[in-house]
């Protein structure tokens, strides 16, 4: 098979390395990576078929009945026009950063009811948290809840890709991070929120990325713990010491994001030839090899066969991966080798001028005085019980520690699970009923 011609540098290396995992010789129940004389990743897997090697005999994924038919048309539509096809109250909205950034904000409107603020994670946007379906999504299912829904979009994804003064095509517009998501994007939103709805307080979700840049604005920004009733993390981040996903491990071994940076690839994963040839020919609903496109997403966050909807793929795929900075990337690499929560780290000498020491200042995680409740899974590749167990002796103020009662909770199973109403947000609906009686 070749790629376009008009395929970008990052989407030839990606297909190379899904290759190589599809091509790689499975014997047993190990995956083992190497290149040259140095091992990237060396995983135990429960299941030795991983790879769509059981698609001609049966597969393990669950099928749900009650989905749209047309499955196909979600996969297509935005976050706007999935909230109105449902039936639900949809409203855009846009902001502008203090440093630029045009940002598109999604609300399943519920005018004079306490508002949420719900915070992607890498690689994602709005609609992870109703692409699922009513009944499935926790933003239709907050909204039943009797909350007023607001879905954020950071810098870089779908909805937000427009700057006052560049253009996706300059790389300026690719020089952030997590970081000034932090800084600039979750304070601002947060403002545009409370402002529009006349009320002190709002409600915090956030999963995976969407915890690491509430840590952040909490570090740079203090002022803002006033502002949250409640901040509830699903699988949160902030130390990488423990992480087993392969992708965060490579990044962190061999500076892949620093390579793209320097032959001029500012973007991770775009939406190009590439993902769209891939999409259509793996994980399109009527393909057989759903299987591999569903390990493809395992193989980062960590293997639950059971608590992915098969039926959802080519809609998870439509949305997904919804774009990054490949500093970004390099920003969570550095995390993984360092160790530690800190912020970017350009280097000694450039170091030395932007903040005065030859290593980078580590966020204040002392100045998360908000109310914390931290969820994690025994099975989550990314987010490990003990990072998370390290996470929960740093911050201050944390009123709920739930390991899910599920051996295989993988990260995507905090937002995507089958049955993630049953084993978690209901817990997280009493949680937050309980902590505005309590204000």
């Amino acid at each position: 098979m070749s790629l376009p011609s008009s395929t970008s540098s990052s989407s030839r290396l990606v297909f190379g390395l899904l290759c190589l995992g599809l091509l790689t010789n499975e014997i047993g129940a190990n995956l083992t990576f190497m290149f040259s004389n140095l091992t990237l990743f060396n995983v135990e897997f429960k299941s030795p078929s991983w790879l769509g090697r059981s698609i001609a005999v049966n597969s393990n994924l669950r099928i749900e009945n009650d989905v749209d038919p047309n499955i196909q048309e979600d996969s297509h539509m935005n976050t706007y026009e999935l909230i109105h096809k449902y039936g639900y109250p949809a409203e855009n909205h846009t902001l502008t950063t203090d440093d630029g950034y045009i940002l598109t904000l999604h609300r399943i409107a519920r005018p004079g009811a306490t508002p949420v603020l719900l915070v992607h994670g890498l690689l994602d946007s709005s609609a992870t948290w109703i692409m699922m379906g009513p009944n499935k999504g926790l933003g239709y299912l907050l909204y039943e809840q009797g909350y007023d829904v607001w879905m954020a979009n950071c810098r870089g994804n779908t909805y937000s890709r427009s700057h006052i003064k560049y253009t996706t095509n300059h790389a300026k517009f690719w020089d952030f991070t997590f970081h000034e998501m932090g800084l600039y994007d979750i304070p601002k939103t947060i403002d545009h929120i409370l402002n529009h709805t006349n009320t002190r307080q709002l409600h915090y979700i956030g999963h995976s990325q969407g915890s690491v840049v509430f840590w952040i604005m909490a570090s740079e920004k203090p002022e803002y713990m006033d502002k949250i009733i409640l901040m509830q993390a699903l699988a949160p981040v902030a130390f990488l010491k423990h992480c087993r996903s392969p992708v965060v491990n490579f990044l962190a071994e061999w500076h892949l994001s620093f390579v793209l940076q320097l032959i001029g690839v500012h973007e991770f994963l775009p939406k190009n030839e590439f993902i769209i040839m891939f999409n259509q020919l793996i994980c399109d609903e009527t393909t057989i090899t759903k299987e591999i496109c569903s390990n493809v997403i395992f193989l980062t966050t960590g293997f639950d066969k059971s608590q992915l909807n098969e039926t959802m793929l080519p809609v998870v795929v439509g949305h997904a991966p919804a774009g990054a900075s490949t500093k970004q990337m390099q920003h969570f690499g550095q995390l993984k080798r360092s160790g530690e929560f800190r912020q970017f780290d350009y280097g000694w000498l450039r170091n030395h001028w932007r903040y005065g020491s030859i290593n980078p200042p580590t966020y204040k995680l002392e100045n998360v005085q908000a109310k914390v409740a931290l969820y994690y899974g025994q099975n989550d590749w990314l987010a490990q019980p003990e990072d998370v167990e390290d996470l929960d002796r740093m911050l201050p103020n944390v009123v709920s520690k739930y390991l899910v009662d599920y051996p295989e909770f993988n990260h995507l199973d905090f937002i995507w699970g089958i049955d993630a109403r049953e084993l978690l947000w209901e817990r997280m609906f009493d949680l937050m009923k309980e902590q505005e009686n309590s204000v």
